[in-house]
């Protein structure tokens, strides 16, 4: 096993293209072409999770929170993310960052949070756009299936919850062969008109490359003509917090009970209580105060969350509950995200929680 197996494992969950502009998930430290000896999974790669990996003879490390955010001109060990960093080359130990694509993927952090407390029927609730592009291609109308079958494999095709999809337009397209050339139907040389179909398709933009590459191995022309389209649609299965429905409505002040028992947190920051009962719920891992407004229109009678300054509480405007629940708290279940993604394709490999808590906050 190589640290691209682990990798390629984790960004076929959440690929990297989901992850915000300001973010720097992916392999921060390390060679992807190491072999590893043994994973160890945390929230926070710090020194002493390092120390950690290096008792348990894990030599590749997987936060959620990257160590490096922005570019580091000097290497000193000045403060604790320098030290970390010196101290994962020196122990040459792979340092990898599954941080906001994993926010984004379907079934990622929020998701998680919405499995331990109960909430069910989970949507997106802010889902991003410019993720998705348009293929279009055209074929002979008798290899029309092939064509469609190789892109639909390479992962094309994608709606919401349906697979296979595409639009077919009947037409005629025309061609004349150059010299040296062997076209598909007609003579070198002379004018050739052939029935052909137009496919429209639609794929991830992490895919596109791939979908092209299939089809025009399995197009017959030599000369395959296709086009790429950037789209600004919002993809239903990526984006930003999730919102869903407790089974069963509960009373304010008993949910909020119940929530900090199932997070395990010492405090929970909260609005007015509106005197309703709580059925629809949103949720955001991390920092989700930019979410809000999508909270307050998707109907949540609250929304969980963390990080939330003091001015922005009155923004509930009576409209929501505000419950920040802390930002570790919001994300401790993340570490346990991982390690099933990476355990379900590789059960019998050497993969571990950490046992460090790494919150930086304590309270009296």
């Amino acid at each position: 096993m190589q640290v691209r197996d682990i990798t390629a494992i984790i960004e076929d969950f959440a690929p990297l293209s989901y992850q915000e502009s300001y973010d720097n998930s992916g392999l921060i430290v390390g060679n992807s072409n190491d072999e590893v000896t043994g994973v160890l999974i945390c929230l926070d790669c710090v020194e002493e999770i390092l120390e950690e990996a290096i008792a348990k003879n894990c030599n590749m490390i997987v936060a959620h929170h990257p160590i490096v955010f922005s570019g580091l001109k000097k290497l000193n060990g000045k403060d604790y993310i320098e030290r970390t960093v010196i101290k994962a080359i020196k122990n040459n130990i792979a340092i990898y960052a599954a941080h906001t694509n994993l926010d984004n993927a379907k079934n990622g952090v929020s998701f998680k949070i919405a499995e331990k407390i109960g909430v069910k029927k989970c949507e997106i609730l802010q889902p991003k756009k410019s993720l998705l592009s348009k293929i279009i291609t055209y074929c002979p109308a008798d290899k029309a299936d092939e064509v469609r079958s190789a892109m639909f494999s390479a992962g094309a095709g994608g709606i919401g919850n349906y697979d296979d999809c595409s639009y077919n337009l009947e037409g005629v397209g025309t061609y004349k062969g150059r010299a040296g050339t062997n076209p598909y139907a007609g003579t070198t040389g002379e004018a050739h008109q052939e029935k052909e179909t137009r496919i429209e398709v639609i794929a991830p933009n992490h895919k596109v490359n791939t979908v092209v590459r299939d089809l025009i191995s399995a197009h017959p022309y030599e000369e395959v003509a296709y086009d790429v389209y950037q789209l600004e649609n919002r993809h239903p299965n990526v984006g930003s917090g999730v919102v869903g429905e407790l089974e069963e409505a509960e009373n304010e002040i008993d949910f909020l009970n119940r929530l900090k028992k199932d997070l395990n947190t010492d405090c929970i920051r909260f609005t007015n209580l509106r005197g309703k009962q709580i059925k629809r719920v949103a949720i955001c891992g991390g920092s989700g105060s930019f979410l809000l407004n999508d909270a307050i229109a998707s109907e949540a009678d609250v929304f969980i969350t963390g990080d939330f300054k003091y001015h922005q509480f009155f923004d509930a405007d009576n409209q929501i509950i505000i419950a920040d629940v802390g930002h570790y708290e919001s994300e401790q279940y993340t570490s346990e995200l991982i390690y099933e993604i990476l355990n379900e394709k590789i059960p019998n490999f050497a993969v571990r929680l950490t046992e460090k808590n790494t919150n930086p906050l304590n309270y009296l």
